[in-house]
């Protein structure tokens, strides 16, 4: 237990019948790896994120929806959002805030689709944000040669298909 949690379990009554030891199975925090690899994501995309609102007024998930679509133009919501993982509702709001800011377009697809592009402005605002993710992928490989960098993506993609298969 860290000193903090000690501290706290130490100033407060228990309720009655509460567990106030660690248990003897529990997950070790820095040697659990599904835990390491949340904390390094969120340290990320909080670093990222508080950079893009501060300079654009725009966050993780709108850069995001901006990159996917720089990236496969007449791209749909639905298809970002399996490429992305996330929820369909994070995609949609962010490609509302997108075409407020005239920075997305939207067209008339098949089936109702709407094919999705960037404005000029948009193709501007990925090029300044750009740099915010990339600067995010220095710090985390800094120390790594290209081939261990090639490695260690190797890496994640198999886990990705592994827990997307389990």
């Amino acid at each position: 237990m860290t000193e903090v949690m000690e501290t706290t379990v130490r100033r407060h009554a228990a309720p009655e019948g509460a567990v106030t030891e660690p248990l003897d199975d529990v997950l070790e925090p820095d040697a659990f790896t599904p835990r390491l690899l949340a904390l390094l994501s969120n340290a990320l995309v909080w670093r990222e994120s508080h950079e893009l609102r501060r300079r654009f007024d725009l966050g993780t998930n709108d850069w995001r929806v901006i990159s996917a679509t720089a990236t496969r133009p007449g791209v749909s919501a639905t298809e970002v959002t399996e490429f992305l993982g996330v929820n369909k509702a994070v995609v949609s709001k962010s490609v509302n805030v997108l075409v407020e800011r005239g920075l997305l377009l939207l067209s008339d697809g098949p089936r109702g689709s709407r094919p999705m592009y960037l404005s000029a402005e948009g193709a501007e605002m990925h090029h300044l944000m750009r740099p915010i993710s990339v600067r995010g992928q220095e710090i985390i490989l800094g120390d790594m040669s290209p081939e261990e960098v090639a490695t260690f993506n190797e890496t994640l993609r198999g886990m990705l298909e592994r827990l997307r298969a389990a």
